[in-house]
């Protein structure tokens, strides 16, 4: 027995260590990323990657046809409901951590009620008691809108195996906020439960919205096109307040190649 906890502690200590090494690392890289200046607004589509975003994608279409696709087209029902408001409870600290990173103390002031709240009367996020009775709305934020504030530019628009649609900064940003996850702090069996809440949020947004997702995946002409033209224009409306100009909002229903 002493022989086994004197393992486990070494291994904690080790796995501490390595994420030290790892949190300074990300450190070191935040401070020379803080000293870039404003850039300008992105424009146009920069996807010098297509041919392996394509591949990508299609491994994409065959995961999510093989688990998601062909569900009945019965509204999301209160597990799934329930689910997705735990997993978008558990990503607030995270939120918090940005939206201060970014010099904006009221979305985080608002972001740490909302998760007090709803995590003491919402019975740990299941209801949303912030929201209904205490106007409270989640202000959603991730560390690619803070390398965005911090001037980084958006690089080229990649696609991710079994996340989807992000960009070069977006990528980063995704790998960073893991590392600085507050819920990182947390014992292992905890950290590792809320890990595992927070992805099964993820498979139920999947369901919830599933009659949007499923229109662009499988009823576009080009759904590789169409999901890298939403994703684009959501993300920049999101970071800058405006669409993408009208020379780049291409449909490929109005490409007569796939006529």
């Amino acid at each position: 027995m002493s022989q086994a906890k004197a393992s486990l502690d070494t291994g904690s200590r080790a796995g501490a260590r390595a994420r030290r090494g790892v949190a300074t690392f990300v450190g070191m890289t935040l401070l020379a990323l803080a000293a870039c200046g404003p850039v300008p607004r992105e424009a146009g589509i920069n996807d010098p990657y297509e041919a392996s975003n394509r591949r990508t994608h299609e491994f994409n279409k065959t995961v999510d046809s093989a688990f998601f696709r062909g569900e009945d087209d019965q509204p999301a029902g209160p597990v799934s409901r329930t689910l997705y408001n735990v997993g978008s409870n558990l990503g607030l600290p995270g939120k918090v951590v940005n939206s201060l990173l970014q010099g904006r103390p009221e979305p985080a002031i608002k972001n740490t009620f909302r998760f007090l709240i709803n995590s003491t009367l919402g019975l740990g996020g299941i209801f949303d008691p912030a929201g209904s009775s205490f106007s409270l709305p989640e202000t959603d934020t991730d560390f690619g809108e803070t390398l965005h504030v911090w001037g980084v530019g958006e690089g080229a628009y990649v696609e991710l195996p079994f996340v989807g649609p992000s960009t070069e900064r977006d990528t980063l940003g995704i790998l960073v906020d893991f590392v600085i996850n507050p819920l990182n702090a947390l014992p292992e069996r905890e950290r590792v439960a809320a890990s595992a809440l927070r992805l099964g949020g993820h498979f139920a947004k999947r369901r919830i919205y599933s009659s949007t997702i499923d229109s662009v995946l499988y009823d576009s002409a080009d759904s590789y096109v169409q999901g890298r033209l939403l994703y684009l224009q959501n993300r920049r409306f999101e970071l800058n307040g405006e669409e993408m100009s009208d020379a780049y909002a291409y449909d490929p229903y109005d490409d007569p190649a796939l006529q």
